[in-house]
């Protein structure tokens, strides 16, 4: 684009090992976060993800690549960057920026523990998000061991389309699950996020047998998923999770056009309302009436 930032991937990232520790690579910590789980929270936006969904808010997080940002108006064309080979590519005139982070588990953990002050005083924690910190899984799964020594809640936020085998531990090492379901309509799954939903669903029950904390995140986009066939079946496939699964209802807003231009992709879901109180409500109550607790996410923003 001339006018805009566009991301290059330059390499494929599940984990970077270096000298016998993992890394992992993050965009960003998002600190004093009330939207990710109780109380005042740090949220890792982890870079990767396995799905494409068409309403993704960080779309600059998918896939698993490491990636740069290109400034095309400080490209002199020099040609010198081209020459670069191994560690990456490198511009005199920084037409290339280098987007987020390769971290060792022990300097992220030394960083979220730096806000453990919040965490204690409101009920809050670490949650790892993204993108979908499960592509990272290892990676994380060692970060909460180290979170774990100074008795710090952790939470995971997942689609959960990983095999069991590479999801199951870092489920057990965390504190509570945040799982997004995003229809239970296989090909209205595949169409609008590009991967089937059985592994998904498969996933969410493997996870409430195991009796873990879990709150099923439930977006509600108008003309997708928000028809009250689909809601009510969502709220029934919560209901069969289990007692101590919980409901949050998240109500699509409109996405930043200009976010998706400027890393060269585009917009899809331009012409779609945000969802209106009415059919956010309308879940919520459907979802009381058979017994699930729904989270009120207002409680933590007070906190604020």
């Amino acid at each position: 684009m001339q006018d805009g930032i566009m991301i290059l991937a330059y390499s494929r990232l599940y984990f970077l090992r270096n000298e016998g520790s993992m890394d992992g690579f993050i965009s960003n910590i998002d600190r004093l976060c009330t939207a990710k789980g109780p109380g005042i929270r740090s949220a890792v936006m982890a870079v990767g993800c396995p799905m494409k969904c068409l309403w993704c808010s960080h779309p600059e997080l998918i896939g698993d690549a490491a990636k740069f940002l290109y400034h095309p108006r400080r490209c002199v064309g020099c040609g010198k960057c081209v020459a670069q080979s191994g560690g990456g590519t490198i511009c005199y005139y920084d037409a290339y920026e280098k987007y987020g982070e390769i971290i060792s588990e022990n300097e992220l953990a030394s960083r979220l523990l730096t806000d453990k002050d919040y965490y204690d005083t409101s009920g809050g924690g670490v949650t790892y998000s993204g993108g979908d910190a499960a592509m990272q899984a290892e990676f994380f799964y060692d970060v909460t061991r180290l979170l774990k020594k100074s008795q710090i809640h952790v939470a995971l936020e997942t689609a959960g389309y990983f095999p069991w085998e590479k999801l199951a531990p870092l489920v057990f090492a965390v504190d509570l699950v945040l799982y997004d379901i995003k229809t239970l309509n296989r090909g209205l799954h595949r169409r609008y996020t590009g991967v089937d939903n059985q592994l998904i669903l498969e996933n969410a029950l493997r996870i409430a047998d195991m009796g873990k904390d879990m709150t099923v995140r439930m977006i509600l986009i108008p003309g997708i998923n928000d028809s009250e066939d689909e809601i009510t079946g969502r709220v029934k496939f919560v209901k069969t999770l289990g007692k101590h699964v919980k409901l949050e209802i998240i109500k699509y807003q409109k996405l930043d056009p200009a976010k998706y231009a400027e890393i060269g992709m585009i917009e899809m879901m331009e012409g779609t309302d945000e969802c209106s109180d009415a059919t956010a409500d309308l879940a919520a109550h459907s979802a009381r009436q058979l017994g699930i607790e729904v989270v009120d996410r207002s409680i933590y923003e007070a906190i604020l």
